[in-house]
């Protein structure tokens, strides 16, 4: 059994932010992802992709952002159970908690803080033909290794920021890049929008719009893509890869049997210390929901600090907390 003073249910950003937090304070951490990685989405679904409201950290890439959060942290010496589920929460006498995974990996604290991003979350898939055959075949619904497509013909489908995103990536390491949206005009950033048809006038992707890839075709591997247009015109392209990024849907998985306050897949916190309806258990970052809420990764880099300071309480019940600034009180992770 592993003994700490904060479980922390996710690593992403947020959750491996919070262990600094906790840090300064003195709180040991120990953090729980069902991811293999740490870094959560960041690291799963775009690491390559720049990050613009970091303060003090313009354009970072996604997957810098979580190395320097693990730097940032390394100095407090967290604990990591990677690639399980929380599965279960049993409340003890004393009032701490027993944290269980899928895996039967235990974890005995006395804080419980859900750091956990959307949630479980799935990728919605498009009603393609034999979309499901070719799973792990050629079919992709995020971009975790951008090499693997070098030199490869990639066909993306999607009007989003990822979609875009990754159109303009692969630009520049994969052989040839489609592009296909059922519509004419794009719901991600205009600036990636633009980027988009930038690419396509000067003939460095194709843009196929007012179209949709209906069906996959190959033997035993992907090999081409069949896109109907609106006017049920059929073209087939020659591919070896298909990603097709309609977003995620996200799911609280067991947290939802939880008891606790839930409001569409959301947990309900208190903005006063982001506390749930149960104490001694925290929700900070994309988990949480309360009036006004802002799914920004900054927000929930504030939330960690309010909840820490609300959490030294059951840590250390005995004394007084006497916030200090950094420089105050000497800590130097670095």
């Amino acid at each position: 059994m592993i003994t700490t003073d904060i479980c922390i249910i996710g690593a992403g950003p947020v959750g491996l932010f919070a262990v600094f937090e906790a840090g300064l304070l003195k709180m040991r951490c120990h953090l729980i992802d069902a991811l293999p990685v740490i870094g959560g989405q960041l690291a799963e679904i775009y690491p390559q992709k720049p990050i613009y409201d970091i303060p003090g950290a313009p354009g970072i890439i996604a997957e810098d952002l979580v190395k320097n959060l693990y730097m940032q942290i390394e100095e407090f010496k967290p604990g990591f159970t990677l690639g399980e589920r929380v599965e279960f929460l049993e409340k003890q006498q004393d009032e701490s908690y027993l944290v269980k995974t899928n895996e039967g990996t235990e974890v005995h604290c006395q804080v419980v803080v859900i750091a956990a991003g959307l949630g479980s979350f799935e990728p919605r898939k498009p009603a393609v033909e034999r979309l499901e055959y070719f799973e792990g075949k050629g079919v992709h619904y995020m971009v975790r290794k951008p090499e693997q497509f070098r030199d490869q013909n990639v066909v993306l489908a999607g009007g989003g920021d990822s979609a875009l995103d990754w159109t303009v990536f692969l630009a520049g390491i994969a052989s040839r890049v489609t592009l296909v949206h059922r519509g004419d005009t794009f719901r991600g950033a205009p600036d990636s929008a633009e980027k988009v048809f930038e690419l396509a006038e000067k003939g460095k992707i194709d843009l196929i719009l007012q179209a949709q890839v209906s069906s996959l075709g190959g033997n035993g591997v992907l090999k081409e893509v069949s896109i109907t247009g609106n006017d049920k015109s059929v073209v087939k392209v020659p591919t070896d890869h298909f990603i097709p990024l309609f977003g995620l849907s996200p799911k609280l998985g067991p947290i939802a049997d939880w008891n606790l306050g839930v409001e569409k897949s959301a947990i309900i916190v208190d903005t006063f210390d982001y506390s749930t309806n149960i104490e001694r258990i925290y929700a900070i970052g994309d988990i949480n929901t309360y009036p006004g809420k802002l799914k920004l990764i900054l927000c929930g880099f504030h939330e960690a600090a309010i909840m820490m300071q609300s959490a030294f309480k059951y840590i250390y019940p005995d004394q007084k907390l006497s916030f200090k600034y950094t420089t105050v009180n000497g800590v130097n992770p670095f």
